[in-house]
């Protein structure tokens, strides 16, 4: 049995009686940990960062958090305009109060429902954010992403993929088994990681209209956080 699976399967079992949290609520209550918990990823924001080309003048950050990703883009690009924006009111403040002397406009806000815009930013990001969604929803948004791009524009992504079908079916499956044991409507959005393939994931950006979509690649030890980068 593949190792992954076999972790995963234990995992959930051991924690098959938690309760769903709501999305912004999760994040709300550990704003204190959260860049700690995130910090294994400081070699993947040096590495977005490097990847965003020179000429780069405005960005959106969706699901922008404290801005981890962000302290290292602004750092190469201090006159950026950015736009961030995320579900935790906390989360923005924290970021506010880190780049205060920035061009940042935050907006707290569902950014499946967020307004992008037309041919609006030279580059989109995402990072760890979208691996609790179905192929459907996130086809939905890439196509936002690519309208609010300029012609030539970048989208970034940096996220966690599941390493076979077989668990990407089990994360589902058991995301349902507990919204259903909870009581939660599908359009709530809860904190329980449904990761796609790689293939799901590239399949859904393409889906959107990219005149090229390509795997970056992995970083040396993690074959579960992929970079990926589509052109418009």
């Amino acid at each position: 049995m593949d190792k992954d699976y076999q972790e995963l399967k234990e995992w959930l079992e051991q924690t098959k009686d938690a309760p769903l949290e709501a999305m912004a609520g999760f994040f709300e209550a550990r704003i204190d940990s959260y860049e700690e918990h995130m910090a294994r990823w400081q070699a993947h924001y040096e590495w977005m960062a490097d990847l965003l080309p020179e000429s780069v003048e405005s960005l959106l950050d969706i699901g922008c958090g404290t801005g981890l990703e962000l302290d290292r883009i602004l750092n190469r690009f201090p006159d950026l305009k950015v736009v961030g924006v995320d579900l935790s009111q906390g989360m923005l403040d924290k970021l506010r109060a880190k780049h205060n002397d920035k061009n940042l406009s935050l907006v707290c806000e569902d950014y499946f429902k967020y307004d992008m815009g037309k041919e609006r930013f030279d580059a989109v990001i995402s990072f760890e954010t979208l691996h609790h969604f179905t192929f459907e929803k996130k086809a939905e948004l890439f196509k936002k992403v690519f309208d609010c791009l300029k012609p030539g524009g970048v989208y970034l992504e940096c996220d966690y993929i599941a390493t076979s079908q077989a668990i990407e079916d089990l994360a589902f499956s058991e995301c349902r088994r507990r919204r259903l044991r909870d009581g939660i409507r599908d359009d709530i959005f809860v904190h329980f990681d449904t990761p796609l393939t790689l293939e799901h994931e590239l399949e859904a950006i393409k889906s959107a209209g990219f005149s090229a979509v390509e795997l970056v690649g992995f970083l040396p030890g993690d074959d579960h956080t992929a970079m990926i980068r589509a052109v418009k």
